[in-house]
């Protein structure tokens, strides 16, 4: 493929992808979700975890609602990103039952407190993020905007124990990824069928 034609294929991908999870009705998100904490919440990343970074999802991505409830039950620490502008990348906010969440730029919330209590991606043990696309060797494909992938270089390092775990739905599966050097490949891409060892 050549380089000309590669932002292309990405971007035509990213559309499907997104299009295809946004249409799953509401009874499927919920029954995926639910399927998605059955098999992740036995998984040992998420047992030895102690600060977990997840997300609100948004755009017809799976829900871990389940995952960071039953993190809340166990006593686990559960941080939801936050758009820092001045690094154009994420940082991490402690998120509780009672948070405050204010709107960022994309409409996406966050949890409403201040910069100080925020923390770099390599203070978590474990990361949930979401996908657009993703295939078997643990790459994935995100919204296009680099701000995970900015957030989690320093987690290339061999000392780094931060463990990666992507979430998306079956359907977001795909052969056709487009990788870049400075993509992150994951450790476990986790769907509502299956566990992606990589």
């Amino acid at each position: 493929m050549s380089t000309s034609t590669t932002p292309t294929t990405a971007n035509l991908l990213r559309q499907q992808k997104r299009e295809q999870r946004r249409q799953l009705s509401s009874s499927q998100q919920i029954q995926h979700a639910k399927r998605l904490a059955e098999r992740l919440l036995n998984h040992n990343a998420f047992n030895h975890s102690q600060r977990i970074a997840a997300y609100l999802a948004n755009d017809g991505e799976i829900d871990p609602v389940y995952i960071i409830e039953q993190a809340w039950n166990l006593g686990k620490q559960i941080y939801l990103p936050v758009l820092s502008a001045h690094e154009n990348s994420l940082l991490f906010a402690p998120y509780e039952k009672d948070s405050l969440l204010c709107r960022n730029q994309f409409g996406i919330d966050e949890p409403d407190c201040l910069p100080e209590h925020w923390l770099k991606a390599e203070h978590m043990d474990l990361i949930l993020l979401p996908l657009v696309a993703f295939d078997e060797k643990g790459n994935r494909m995100g919204m296009g905007g680099g701000f995970y992938d900015r957030s989690l270089a320093n987690i290339r390092r061999p000392q780094q124990l931060t463990q990666l775990i992507g979430l998306a739905h079956e359907i977001q599966k795909t052969d056709q990824m487009v990788i870049q050097s400075w993509d992150i490949p994951l450790h476990v891409i986790a769907t509502e069928d299956r566990l992606y060892q990589i």
